[in-house]
């Protein structure tokens, strides 16, 4: 008994002095995450936010030193600065990336950053997991670029990382702190990680129906991006057995492809096949695309196809104001509007057709 109490006791000290409560982050500092996607591109950023508890003037310079420190604790003499507080700060890309113009492999960075009074040292390290930059080894750089830091007039309490100025394929992350913004700038090639992102796609479950074939082509298109791959593509949508089926929607891709391409016969033969496949609804949205194209004659065509397959709708004799206009003749096109005018679902369409017909009875084109 005696034996077992004791096994007891050194069994409960064992697992007292492993087990560690759940507390909040050390100094009363936030622990953040804050994230976006530039295209497919995932961007993760986890930090820890100190507070300027009154210090304004005493943070750069002084509380964060300049340049490369030794902090007296690990191996590290020349330690950054770990860009917010306790363990690293990491930065998470899922794809690579450039970094103020610079390349960056995908992966998972440890973020350091070595101010000076003029210009700061963004360094993004391959070690992402040691506390702090007590381990710091400038061995394990990925990355180093250099950045001006931008004086604010508001002091910002709480440490932050924000993103702004965000385009379709790019964005700057600023750190934020007291007065200080620290900016850089991130860029992905969204459309080359579109396209990979297809091809593995067009091989998993997602590929045995029609329309993902004719998504990836249109992207191509769309985006004037390898257009022979698209053209693959799209043909797997037209004729690939089992899910494979020609229809008005990926035979016009085709023949807006081979157009692009620079065969316009093929791509005119093609679409004589698709027209003929197209509900009310997509011979009406082709037209329009032909008219922003400058194609009034081929619009006209099409208007014209559509009002026979599907006469005195509202759609078609909208159709039709516009393909008459195009053509200067605003004495028929007037003629379908008035047809239109009763038709319109909506008081917004009433008011937009009474005025076309004012302009019509002017002689001016509705298209301009």
């Amino acid at each position: 008994m005696r034996n077992f109490l004791l096994a007891l006791i050194i069994l409960c000290t064992s697992i007292s002095l492993q087990a560690q409560l759940t507390t909040i982050p050390e100094g009363g500092n936030k622990k953040a995450m804050v994230g976006e996607q530039i295209g497919l591109t995932e961007i993760v950023i986890h930090y820890n936010r100190p507070a300027v508890k009154g210090r304004e003037g005493q943070i750069w310079g002084k509380l964060i030193p300049h340049g490369f420190n030794d902090l007296g604790f690990g191996p590290s003499k020349k330690a950054p600065w770990r860009a917010g507080a306790n363990e690293n700060t990491t930065i998470m890309f899922s794809t690579p990336v450039k970094v103020e113009g610079k390349e960056l492999p995908a992966g998972k960075y440890g973020f350091f950053v070595a101010t000076s009074p003029e210009e700061y040292t963004l360094i993004f390290s391959k070690n992402s997991t040691s506390w702090g930059s007590f381990y710091y080894d400038e061995k394990e750089d990925a990355l180093r670029v250099n950045v001006k830091p931008i004086q604010q007039n508001q002091s910002t309490e709480w440490l932050k990382y924000e993103f702004t100025d965000q385009t379709p394929n790019s964005a700057t992350i600023n750190l934020v702190w007291e007065k200080i913004r620290i900016p850089f700038r991130i860029e992905a090639d969204i459309h080359k990680f579109q396209m990979e992102s297809f091809k593995r796609e067009l091989r998993s479950d997602k590929s045995f129906n029609w329309t993902s074939w004719n998504e990836a082509a249109r992207y191509s298109l769309e985006n004037n991006i390898d257009l022979a791959q698209g053209l693959e593509w799209v043909d797997q949508s037209i004729g690939t057995p089992f899910f494979g089926q020609p229809n008005f929607q990926n035979l016009s891709t085709k023949a807006q492809i081979l157009a692009k391409m620079g065969n316009n016969s093929s791509a005119d033969s093609i679409m004589k096949m698709a027209l003929p496949m197209g509900t009310m609804n997509q011979l009406h949205a082709y037209a329009r695309q032909l008219m922003s194209q400058k194609k009034h004659k081929e619009a006209f065509d099409v208007f014209k196809l559509n009002y026979d397959k599907n006469p005195n709708t509202f759609t078609t004799n909208m159709g039709m104001v516009r393909g008459y206009s195009a053509t200067g003749n605003y004495k028929k096109a007037l003629e379908f509007a008035r047809k239109a005018l009763p038709q319109a679902p909506d008081p917004g369409n009433k008011v937009n057709i009474e005025n076309m017909i004012t302009k019509l009875g002017e002689g001016k084109d509705i298209n301009q």
